[in-house]
């Protein structure tokens, strides 16, 4: 296996010599680094010595997922947490894997096999739904743009567009990103209240909807949040969207 060089941030003093204790088991990583608190991590995460970044949920001064953008893309990330529910909703990152704590040697082995596999390319592995199920419509979601990477709340996005394998998600501030993510898979993924599949290459999020158009051909197009143009909705699914914009804003 080839020689991994790997930067520890966490914040716990004996979390951090137990993960240094377990990986002297695995000589093909050496350790460059060592820091506790976001500050720190992001002045450290800016240097070039390093491919590896094992990266605890909870630091000092903020959350390792406000570190994600600061990652340098060629370097893989492995977070650590003592949280499992709060860890899988938030796998829209690129992660390699996530360890819960007290990490388990055998565990840290399987994400050190897999760190031998090719790096996915334009964060491929990001396609997957999260392991613990759909996000909730209050969590947030981190979406990445080749180099550029951001945080979002799920509620703020408006509409997702299918572009071959790629979706450009559009948010209700007016800004978008291009992810290589299947329509499907974001349908698997996103809470299916308050988001429906309105077209083959559209899902919309319903509470977004500031009205809507019907013309004598019953085609309807909706305007949504932050969309410049309105979203057109395919004639077999306006049953079931009329029937849901109504539950979602009942008439008084």
């Amino acid at each position: 296996m080839a020689a991994h060089h790997a930067l520890l941030i966490e914040d716990e003093i004996a979390a951090r010599a137990d993960l240094r204790a377990k990986l002297a088991a695995h000589p093909g990583v050496q350790i460059v680094g060592e820091v506790a608190t976001v500050r720190q991590a992001r002045e450290r995460l800016a240097g070039a010595d390093y491919d590896l970044v094992f990266l605890d949920v909870q630091l000092i001064g903020g959350d390792g997922f406000s570190l994600v953008p600061d990652v340098r893309p060629q370097a893989r990330i492995i977070f650590t947490t003592a949280y499992d529910t709060f860890a899988v909703r938030a796998f829209e990152v690129n992660a390699l894997d996530y360890l819960l704590k007290p990490i388990v040697a055998t565990r840290l082995a399987t994400a050190m096999r897999r760190l031998a596999e090719p790096a996915p390319e334009h964060d491929e592995r990001a396609s997957a739904a999260p392991a613990g199920g759909v996000l909730q419509f209050s969590d947030t979601v981190y979406l990445r743009d080749g180099l550029r990477a951001r945080f979002a709340p799920v509620s703020q996005i408006a509409v997702i567009v299918a572009q071959d394998n790629y979706c450009h998600v559009q948010l209700a501030d007016g800004s978008s990103v291009l992810m290589r993510k299947s329509l499907k898979a974001w349908e698997d993924t996103l809470p299916g209240d308050p988001f429906m599949r309105v077209h083959r290459t559209q899902i919309v999020n319903l509470t977004l909807v500031q009205r809507y158009e019907r013309d004598r051909a019953e085609h309807t197009r909706l305007h949504v949040a932050g969309v410049a143009e309105p979203v057109a909705v395919s004639r077999d699914r306006w049953p079931e969207l009329q029937q849901r914009l109504i539950r979602l804003r009942p008439q008084p």
